[in-house]
This record gives C-alpha cells, structure tokens and sequence, in this order.
C-alpha cells in the first residue's frame, strides 16, 4: 500500500492468456479437469512459475496468483472442494517464491490473490450469500497462507457476490490477524453496466460501504470501452484506483477468440488512465501477454507518482441498479411507507394473502410516484416475519430499481434481507431504548454489510419529546455508531421523532415546534448526518384531506430547517403553491401553536376542513382556457386536459398553444423549482402533463415537406431521467423537416458519439435538467475534444444558463464557434437552421 501511494504500479498479463501458450496435456497436466487452470499450481506448478517470471521479466511490479476459480464452490464442480485451502496456499507459495527471487530494495516485487467471480450469481438466486462467505473465506485463507500482499476480488458481475467476497475475506484476514489489503474489481459490460444490470456508481457505493482499500475494473472489454467509466472512478472514488482491461474487444476469427489490440495501443490508453484519471494500479486480462507488459512498463516508467486527484465522494444508498444520493437537489430523501405491514392496511391484507405479485405492484407505484427509497416492513402478527421478508426482498431485489430500508424491530429479520441485497441498503433502525446490546449488533451488521441507518432519539427513558432531550440523545448515537462502531457520520440517520399535535392535549401542542428546533439543531451541530422523519405522525387523527395539508406545510417547513429525507406517500405530498393561501396559513398556526384569546389554531383547522374530502381541496380552476393550460402545468393536472387542448385548437395553432401557454407553465415550474418551492417529484408531474399535452398536439401539426434538411442527435445526458424539453425538441424539429435521433434518458457519451457516427448527424443536443447534469455535459465535451470531434453541439437544461454554456463549456470542447446555448425548443430549430446554413456554405466553399 506504501509503494502503490508512492508509484503507479504495473500488474501481470492474462493468465490464462500464457497458460493457452504451453504444450500441456488435458489427461495429465490437468488432470483430465478441462478449463480447471488451478489444478496446474499442484501439477505443473513450473509452468505457473514460468508465466509469472515471464511477466515479472517483462516489467511487472506484481502478479496474481493461479486462484481465479479456486474457491470452494468452483472448485466442487471439478471434485476438487476438500483442497481448496491446499491450492490456494501452493499458488501462492509459488508466485511468492517468483516474486522474492526477483526482489531487490529499489524494486521490490509483489503477489496478488486472484480471486475470481466463480459461476453462480447471488442475486439471480443461482446460490446463497452464506454459502459463498464460506467458500470465498477458504480461499482467502490459504492464500494469506501462502503470502500474498494483496487479495483481489476481480471480473465481479454481482455486487452481492462481492460482499460474500469481501466478508469471507475479512474472516480469514481475522483468523490470520494480517490486515491484508483488499481490492475489489467489477467488470463492465458493453452495456454499460455488470452483468446483472449494476452501474459504476451503484458498484462504487456499495463496495465504498464494505471498506475495502481500493476499487477497479477489469475483464468484459478493452479499454476504450472503459473509459467513461474509469473517468467516474477517477473524479467520484475516494480511495485508490486499478484497471486491468483485455487487450480489447474479443473477436471470433476461424473458430478462435482474437483479441485485436496490440501492445503499444494498450499502453498509450492505460497511461491516460494514469495521467489523466490518476489510476494506481495497471495492467492486463484477457488477451494480454508479456509483450503487453513491456510496452507498458516503458510508457509508464519506474518512477511516476500517481496523479494527486480530488475525488468528489456523494454519500448515497444504492439498488442493484442504480445509486441514490442521501441528499437530493432541492428535494428531501423520498422513502414510500406503502410496503409497510404496519403503516398500510393493503400492503397488510396482500402481505396475508401471500400475494406477492401484487405486493411487488405497490413497490413499483411508489417508485413511479417518485419515491427514491422503499420502507419495507413485514411485521404482522402470528406470520412469519424472516420468511415474509425473506420473499418480499427476493422480488424487489430484482423488479424494483430503487433501494430498500429495512425496517424490523428483530434482528434476524434484518441479517436475512441484508443478505439478499446486493446494493447499499438502509436499516430501520435502532435507538437506546433497552439499551445498548442490540443496537451494537445492528450497527455490526451495517458495517459487515454495507448499509446506512436510521437511529431514533429514543434512550432507557422513552422517547425524546423535548429539543434538550433529543439533541443529547442525537450526540450520545453519534458517539456510539460514529466514533466507536465506525460508521460512517454520512450514513447515520436520524429521526428526531414527530408526534401528533392534533390531540388538543396541553402537552402536545410543541410537539411540532421542538421536532423543528431539533431537526435545526442536529443539522447544525452534526452536519454530515442526515435526518428523517416518519412524517405522518405529525397529524395523526385529522381527516385525510385535512392531514394531506398538514403533513404537506410540515414537510415544507422541516426541509427548510434541514431535514434530508422522510418517509411519506409521495402522491399525498403538495407543494405549498397548489395548497388553497387560507389552508397553509391556518397549517402553520397549527404547527406553531399561534393560539391567542379565543382563537384555538386546532379548533380552526379542524373545522376549516370540516366538510373538505381529498378531492375538494384544490384552488379554484381559472376562467380562461388559456390560463387553465398554463396551470394544468403548473400543477401536473391530466384531468381534464384534451377537453382544454381541444378549446385551445378552435382558436390557435398547435404551436401557438405549446410556445405560449405550456412552456409558459414550464417556465413557471422552472421557477419554483429554483426557489424550493417546487420539490423535483412535482416537477416530473409538470413533466409528464406537458408531455401529454404536446403528444395530443402532435397530429395536428403541419409537417414540412420535403427533403430532410438535416439530422439531430438528441439525448438526456448520463444519471438525468428529465426528457419534456429533450422531446419538445424533437417534436418541434421533426415537424419542421429535421430528422431526429432520441436516444432517451441517461445516456452515456459513448452512445450518444456512437449514435452520431452511425447516422451522420449535422449536430448532438444535449439535454439535462439537474445541476449535475450541467457537469456532466461539460466532461462530455471533454471527452469529445480527446476523440478529436468537432460536431457541433446543442445544450439545453433548465440549470444551464448561457454564461456556463459560451464559457466553460465552450472552452472544455475547444471549438468554441460549435456549443450553442439552446435556451428551449424554438432556439434548438432556429440553431439547427444556422447550422445546417453553415455546413452547405462550407461544402459549397
């Protein structure tokens, strides 16, 4: 770890690249065993010796051991189980004794222990998460024997087979009290993500939870193929890097696998990788051999430091799919309570009738209400609750790609559905309420498992209702779960506990206030902790409209005050502009007891919702059609809408109607999103009813004839799900005569430059709703700068602005004359026409 802080290192090649290069017999080299490379280090362990001095000869400061497979599940497809630990230990031993021959003090040279994927995929059901622990920790155990420097887990496809991978490590590092290093590699499809669908960042923030000592990628392709991935390493992971890519894309040719990039070619891009993205670790998989090395070894030289980097790590909780930071933009953490046995009367009665499909069906609502996090509960009286939540994750693991908390009062329950989850997870949760024993085993399974938790300002004297009370339960959980148990302060989670205020009960009139004062109290004096709320119990015993408002002002108010996330019915939630003015004042006399002579604040609420049902409490529609357009978008209102379009129709045209009246809505939107009077939940309401709204008008609208004046890439750039303007776009200039090509959302780089070759593209528009994305349209033009494109380039996105745009985006594509700043669709045509005027001037010049 010293020589690798103080030098980029160089790995070994291809292991079974070199094998494949020996005369060996499968009879008796292999021991009849076809594709079982493992059994050489017992065999034929002087060819195992020659491949790794034939790489150290070539330049390598390490190389893996013969271990890929030899772990115990693997190993038992090949009768070989009972000496897993021997194999390990003897492949080991021989790379060591390599390795030591060859050492010198000014170059010391070191042995990595392979530890491969195996064949079965935790996450697909295919074995369990025990029964991997077990083998992966058998394996590490022989190969600590045998004296490696290094363990590591490499070509994961399956994040959770590389928590099995990563504990059964710890365990053997533990027995062997060595703290050996552990490095976890995942392999990146073509696709853009593992082979079970995970993306870098979910990889990274569940692998980031399990402490190990660095991160990387190898296998599945070259690296050009990796590069928008080992770029997200290089600016987000804040530990050390390694790469080991094959020597490009595996091509058949004859009937045999080719691997098509030379040795010069594969040195000129993993010296990018290190001067550019400041990766620590290099060197070769599949098809790579010594001469690979070689060449590496003379770009990279003896003496290069890593490139200091400034990695920018988001604390975050992931699915199998995909990452979700704990702190959203201008939003709160959105965690649904809908698949909670406890809190929904029909999650409860699907959870008795063990209808599982349709309990999945609620999980996949919550998501398209815009939840970011699942609370799943599975406790209900006299069933089985490890077996329920056994079978509810196993079907949300896979189906529903947002994470899950867990949420169980028994600790079995908690162990179980960890088990089961691949991603980072968070657990629901612990308190001091008997103690400190179970909290200590909760907190120990977060660490083991990689999960953030919710911690309750609850003690051995109740729950906290007092702001005093609750901010000294909130620092003695910092000092137990952070300082003690190592956790860390971005993923302790607290509910500072809301209560009703609608009892009428003198004692509970504050309950409100000091839950606020408390939630600003904890955000200032322990402000890399997120804090949550069980929202609805703020206005327990009111009607449903009534409590809709209550909960909706009170969420209000708390964000401001700090507030990170809290666990609510998205669809429940309003923001404050479409809440009646009279509903929110006499709300907030409620929440900040305004009571005065003969004025009761709940008296008043109460009677003010009296005879107001869920339906009835919305403002007042306004008069015109014109306007009611605008504020149908405003309020991502459907109901209602094509009988306004319709009107709309008899007296403009369909343009007219989307450039006045919609964007005028959009704009307004834009906003209040802004100012954080519009969270992004309701902007994708907005969202979805101008998309209606512009598909309605689509076949009224005139298409110019003709031939296709020129052809437009359109894409939402990677980790932005925003498409409305993306879509105005193309429909806009598709009914204008241009021809263009949507990707959709969340796209990377790769794919939108692809696209744009495949289709001669005039130009690629770029489009982004967040903050973030504005980033990351700027690390696209980078990348396009590097390849040496010079197409020119659309952006658009609510959080651009012209200035960033003709500045440093500009700048980062280094041909200034082609990033144009499309503040909306009419822009995006009158830009397109420039253009395509451009391109005949210069093919007539």
């Amino acid at each position: 770890m010293e020589r690798l802080r103080e030098r980029v290192l160089i790995a070994d090649g291809g292991m079974g690249t070199s094998l494949h290069t020996f005369d060996l017999d499968l009879d008796k080299d292999y021991w009849g065993l076809e594709n079982c490379s493992e059994v050489l280090v017992l065999s034929r362990p002087d060819v195992v010796a020659a491949v790794h001095k034939s790489f150290f000869d070539a330049g390598s400061d390490c190389v893996e051991t013969d271990t890929f497979g030899a772990n115990k599940v693997v190993l038992a497809e090949f009768g070989l189980s009972e000496r897993t630990f021997e194999i390990n230990e003897k492949a080991a031993q021989i790379a060591r004794g390599v390795a030591d021959a060859l050492s010198t003090p000014e170059w010391p040279r070191f042995v990595i222990g392979s530890i491969g994927p195996g064949t079965k995929l935790p996450s697909l059901g295919h074995t369990s998460y025990d029964v991997l622990e077990d083998s992966y920790a058998e394996q590490a155990r022989g190969l600590i024997a045998g004296g490696v420097d290094l363990l590591l887990i490499e070509t994961a496809q399956d994040i959770l087979q590389v928590k099995a991978a990563v504990n059964g490590c710890k365990i053997a590092r533990a027995e062997a009290g060595m703290d050996v290093p552990i490095f976890a590699q995942v392999t990146i499809e073509t696709t853009g993500t593992m082979l079970v669908g995970t993306d870098i960042a979910a990889a990274a923030t569940a692998i980031h939870a399990l402490g190990v000592d660095g991160m990387g990628m190898n296998c599945a392709t070259g690296p050009a193929e990796m590069s928008e991935h080992v770029r997200w390493l290089g600016e987000n992971w804040p530990h050390l890097i390694s790469v080991m890519p094959n020597a490009g894309l595996p091509m058949l040719v004859e009937g045999q696998t080719v691997y098509p990039l030379g040795p010069r070619e594969l040195a000129d891009w993993m010296l990018r990788y290190v001067e550019e993205d400041g990766v620590n670790l290099v060197g070769g998989c599949c098809g790579t051999t010594p001469e690979h090395i070689r060449a590496l070894r003379e770009a990279i030289g003896f003496d290069r430091r890593p490139r200091a980097r400034s990695p920018e790590w988001v604390p975050a909780v992931s699915s199998l799919y995909s990452q979700v930071p704990l702190r959203q933009e201008n939003a709160v953490l959105a965690v649904g309570e809908r698949a909670n046995a406890n809190g929904s009367k029909k999650f409860r009665e699907l959870l008795a009738a063990e209808d599982w499909d349709a309990m999945v069906g609620v999980a996949r609502d919550q998501v398209k209400e815009g939840s970011h996090v699942l609370d799943v509960c599975t406790a209900y009286v006299g069933r089985p609750e490890v077996a329920d939540m056994q079978e509810v994750v196993n079907r949300y693991r896979g189906q529903v790609t947002v994470p899950l908390m867990i949420d169980s009062t028994e600790v079995p329950v908690l162990e179980a559905a960890l088990k089961l989850l691949g991603g980072k997870s968070i657990i629901n949760s612990i308190n001091f309420e008997d103690g400190e024993e179970k909290a200590e085993r909760v907190l120990g399974f977060a660490r083991k498992y990689g999960a953030a938790v919710v911690a309750l300002t609850i003690d051995e004297e109740g729950m906290a209702k007092e702001v005093e009370q609750k901010l000294a339960i909130a620092h003695r959980l910092y000092d137990f779960a952070v300082k003690r148990y190592g956790l860390p302060a971005s993923d302790l989670i607290y509910d500072p506990l809301t209560f009703t205020i609608c009892t009428g009960v003198e004692e509970d009139r504050r309950h409100g206030i000091n839950t606020l004062e408390a939630i600003e109290r904890i955000r200032r004096e322990l402000p890399e902790c997120q804090i949550m709320l069980g929202l609805s119990n703020i206005s327990f015993g009111l009607k449903p409209a009534a409590r809709h408002v209550l909960n909706s002002v009170f969420l209000h108010h708390a964000q401001k005050r700090g507030l990170t996330a809290a666990i609510i019915h998205v669809a429940a939630i309003k923001p404050l502009h479409q809440i009646p003015p009279e509903h929110v004042e006499a709300a907030e006399d409620l929440i900040f007891d305004r009571r005065d002579k003969g004025f009761d604040p709940l008296l008043r609420f109460v009677e003010l919702f009296k005879d107001v049902t869920v339906a009835s409490a919305k403002k007042a529609a306004p008069a015109t059609v014109e306007e009611r357009l605008t504020q149908r978008i405003v309020d991502g209102d459907k109901q209602g809408l094509e009988d306004d379009l319709k009107a709309a129709l008899e007296q403009y045209p369909p343009l007219e109607i989307i450039n006045t009246f919609l964007l005028d809505g959009m704009k307004v939107v834009g906003e209040l999103f802004g100012s954080g009077q519009m969270q992004l939940p309701f902007v994708l309401q907005s969202a979805e009813t101008m998309k209606a709204a512009v598909a309605f008008l689509e076949p009224f609208m005139e298409k110019v004839e003709g031939e296709e004046k020129g052809i437009l890439v359109l894409a939402t750039v990677k980790g932005d799900v925003h498409d409305i303007g993306k879509n105005l776009v193309d429909i806009i200039l598709t009914n204008n005569g241009y021809k263009v090509v949507n990707l959709g959302i969340k796209q990377p780089i790769d794919s939108i430059v692809q696209a744009a070759c495949d289709c001669g593209a005039h130009a690629i528009g770029m489009s982004g709703l967040l903050v973030k994305s504005t980033v990351i349209m700027k690390e696209n033009l980078e990348e396009m700068r590097r390849r040496g494109l010079d197409i020119p380039v659309l952006l658009g996105g609510a959080a651009l602005t012209r200035r960033f745009v003709e500045n440093d985006c500009r700048a980062a594509y280094g041909h200034p004359e082609r990033v144009h700043y499309a503040k909306d669709a009419f822009e995006g045509l009158k830009l397109m026409e420039q253009i395509m005027a451009w391109d005949a001037a210069r093919r007539a010049g």
